[in-house]
C-alpha cells in the first residue's frame, strides 16, 4: 500500500450520525422540520434546464441575493458547499504545523477535524453551564493561537452568547489572531446580526452562515461568509472552482429572497421546541436553554443516556449521541414533527419516572 502523509494516517474518519434501522424516525441530524421554500423549489426546478453548463463561479446571483436582505458587500461575500468548505478552506489558509486554532469544550466537531488536515492543534477552552465564556476563550491564547472559533449558537448545546460577549471577544484577541463566528443557526437567535456582521469590516473576523438549518436546503450544501477583503482573498486560493451546483446556487438565492418564509420555519420550531423542552424539565431533565432546532438532553450517566437511546430506538426513535463532543452522558434531539416530539418526550419522561436516569 501506498501510505498516506502521517497527520492524514492518524485520522479518524468523521463520525457522521447513525441514520438507523429503516422506518426509524431520525432525530439525529439537526434537519429542518419543515421544506424550503416553494419559490426555492421551482427556482431549482427551472434551473435544472441549464444543467450542461458549469455553474457561476463567483455566485453573482446569489451574492446579491445574500446583499440585499442583510445590507453587505456582495464582493466581501464568498460562498460554498455548506459551510463546512468554507470552515476547511479558512483553516489550511490560515493554520498550519506548529500552529492552535482554539475553540471551546463542546465546539463544533468539523473544526476539530479541519485542523487535523492542516496540521494544526486544536485547542479547546472550557464552556461551563454549556456556554461559550469569553474569559476562559481568552485565558487559552497562546503565542500559537492563529484562529478562534467560535460556534454562537452552539452546537450542541444549542445555547447562545449576547452579541457584546462577542464584540468582547473580539477586542480581547490580538490583532493577529482570526476570529471565526460560525453561526450556523443565527437565523434562530432572535437578536440582531448587524453588531456580529460589522466584526468582519475590522479585517480579522469572518462570520459563516448556512442555508442548511432555518431555509431547509440542506441537501443543496450552501453556506456562505461575510469575509473582510484580505481574508477572503486568500481564503477562496482553496475553494473549488465551481464549488456550488448552478441548481443550488438558484436555490439559495431564492430561499434568501423569501424571508417570511425562513421566518416561519423558525418560528414554527421554536413552537414545537419548547414546549418538548419543557416537558423535559417538568421531568426533572436539566435541559440548557435553546437558540437552535435541537435540544440538549443530560442525564445522569453515560449509561442513562446509553439506556435512554435504547429505550427511544425501541420505539422508532433515533436522537444524537454526544460522546464525540465530550459528552457521553448527553442526547441530542433535532426538533421534528410534533406527533414524534410529543412521543419522545414522553418515553424520555418515564424513564426519568422508573428511575432509570442514575
Amino acid at each position: 500500500m501506498i501510505p498516506p502523509v502521517p497527520y492524514v494516517a492518524a485520522m479518524a474518519p468523521y463520525a457522521l450520525a447513525d441514520l438507523g434501522a429503516p422506518g426509524t424516525v431520525s432525530l439525529a441530524q439537526n434537519e429542518s422540520a419543515f421544506g424550503p421554500s416553494p419559490k426555492a423549489v421551482a427556482a431549482g426546478q427551472a434551473a435544472l434546464a441549464g444543467a450542461a453548463l458549469y455553474p457561476d463561479p463567483d455566485w453573482s446571483v446569489l451574492r446579491a441575493a445574500i446583499s440585499e436582505v442583510h445590507g453587505l458587500a456582495p464582493a466581501r461575500i464568498l460562498c460554498g458547499a455548506g459551510s463546512m468548505e468554507l470552515i476547511g478552506c479558512l483553516i489550511r489558509a490560515f493554520a498550519g504545523p506548529g500552529d492552535e486554532v482554539l475553540g471551546t469544550d463542546y465546539g463544533y466537531l468539523f473544526v476539530a477535524t479541519a485542523c487535523l488536515q492542516a496540521g494544526a492543534s486544536y485547542v479547546k477552552a472550557v464552556e461551563p453551564d454549556f456556554t461559550v465564556s469569553v474569559d476562559a476563550l481568552l485565558a487559552e491564547v497562546s503565542p500559537r493561537t492563529r484562529i478562534v472559533f467560535l460556534c454562537a449558537p452552539g452546537n450542541p448545546t444549542g445555547t447562545r452568547m449576547p452579541n457584546a460577549e462577542i464584540v468582547r471577544l473580539r477586542d480581547g484577541l490580538p490583532g493577529d489572531v482570526l476570529l471565526v463566528v460560525d453561526q450556523a443557526y443565527g437565523e434562530f437567535d432572535d437578536q440582531d446580526p448587524a453588531p456580529v456582521f460589522a466584526l468582519a469590516g475590522r479585517g480579522d473576523t469572518v462570520v459563516l452562515r448556512t442555508f442548511s438549518k432555518a431555509y431547509a436546503l440542506a441537501g443543496a450544501r450552501v453556506g456562505w461568509g461575510l469575509f473582510p477583503e484580505a481574508i477572503g482573498h486568500e481564503t477562496r486560493k482553496l475553494l473549488n472552482p465551481n464549488n456550488v451546483s448552478a441548481v443550488s446556487q438558484t436555490m439559495a438565492a431564492a430561499a434568501m429572497r423569501d424571508q417570511a418564509h425562513m421566518r416561519a420555519i423558525a418560528a414554527q420550531t421554536a413552537a414545537i421546541r419548547d414546549p418538548f423542552a419543557a416537558r423535559l424539565v417538568a421531568a426533572g431533565y436539566p435541559i440548557p436553554a435553546s437558540h437552535t432546532n435541537f435540544v440538549l438532553i443530560p442525564f445522569a450517566s453515560a449509561e442513562a443516556a446509553n439506556g435512554a437511546d435504547r429505550r427511544l430506538r425501541a420505539s422508532g426513535l433515533l436522537l444524537r449521541g454526544m460522546a464525540g463532543y465530550g459528552l457521553p452522558q448527553c442526547l441530542r434531539a433535532t426538533i421534528a414533527a410534533p406527533e414524534h416530539m410529543a412521543r419522545a418526550a414522553e418515553i424520555l419522561a418515564t424513564f426519568k419516572e422508573d428511575g432509570h436516569d442514575r
